[in-house]
């Protein structure tokens, strides 16, 4: 596959600027070896008044919980990161995403580094111009609806080996073979399910259903990753006067839905047209999938005063 050349970016590494194609670690790094990587995405969005990070200090706070969770002696602190992300975003003009990562970057033999230094990094770019386009092929649109192929097999990730709250690069293997086998049956996403069976999340996404009575309802938090995303939905729902319910959801309950829809950084929210080719409603996307979806991007935006307080200007 054609590679074209690194993309004219700049990355924050423990606290200097270095070009993209020198932000490297060598190939036997414990966090390549051993998948202690622990990384936060969050969004970048123009509004009126200029370039905005949604919900920085919350994404900062949750990529802490995971550093404690994985053990990593970071020994930074939230201002200091969330001073990197600012300073990565106005390094970098039409960014789209910033992604916050610490890692040991060490060569080590042991499941314990000696060298215990943990390197952070904070990366400013656009996925799709600066990653998808210099992969030399055709990057097509995300559909407007996803359809889902429903995982038969439950979950190997356990609380007891990483708890699912952490967002470590180890906790992601188990995600990435179901999705894989998903893309390859023809599907554009997979739903993973827990321990018990039940409907837990997407790979990188919250599920949310709703009933036919017009309650929205979404899987418990202590079995999913703590999506901003999703917390945002939660507020943005409770705003509208839209009835919530976090409890377990049942492949049954999920093929009976008036509507389902998926919330992510990237996905924002991502309505599900069928899984397993059922279809899930009537005429996806929904009226609460609409709702929103149009309130989220309001927001984002800058164009809800109710919900300001979630952008982080990078420029004041």
């Amino acid at each position: 596959m054609p590679v074209r050349e690194a993309p004219d970016r700049l990355i924050w590494l423990d606290g200097a600027l270095v070009p993209w194609a020198q932000a490297t670690v060598h190939i036997l790094s414990h966090s390549h070896a051993r998948g202690s990587l622990v990384f936060d995405f969050m969004s970048i969005h123009e509004t009126p008044r200029g370039p905005a990070i949604f919900r920085l200090a919350d994404h900062v706070a949750r990529f802490l919980t995971s550093a404690e969770l994985v053990g990593l002696p970071l020994g930074r602190s939230a201002e200091e990161l969330e001073a990197a992300c600012l300073e990565a975003v106005r390094a970098n003009p039409g960014s789209a995403v910033v992604k916050l990562q610490a890692f040991l970057p060490s060569v080590e033999i042991d499941v314990v580094p000696v060298d215990d230094h943990v390197a952070v990094a904070a990366a400013a770019f656009h996925p799709r111009n600066d990653v998808l386009a210099h992969k030399g092929v055709p990057v097509p649109d995300p559909p407007a609806t996803v359809r889902i192929w429903l995982e038969k097999e439950r979950r190997q990730r356990r609380p007891d080996i990483m708890h699912p709250h952490a967002k470590v690069a180890a906790n992601y293997a188990s995600p990435m073979a179901a999705k894989w086998s998903a893309r390859r049956r023809g599907y554009d996403e997979v739903l993973l399910v827990d321990e018990q069976g039940f409907v837990a999340e997407g790979p990188t996404t919250n599920f949310f259903l709703a009933d036919g009575e017009g309650t929205l309802r979404t899987p418990p938090e202590e079995s999913v990753l703590l999506g901003v995303t999703r917390r945002s939905i939660l507020a943005l729902a409770e705003h509208q006067g839209i009835p919530v319910v976090e409890a377990p959801v049942g492949s049954q309950d999920l093929f009976e839905a008036a509507e389902a829809f998926l919330t992510g950084t990237s996905a924002g929210v991502w309505p599900i047209a069928s899984v397993d080719d059922q279809p899930i409603g009537s005429d996806p996307p929904g009226p609460i999938s609409r709702a929103l979806g149009r309130h989220f991007r309001e927001v984002v935006a800058g164009k809800d005063p109710a919900f300001e307080h979630w952008l982080r200007y990078v420029n004041g």
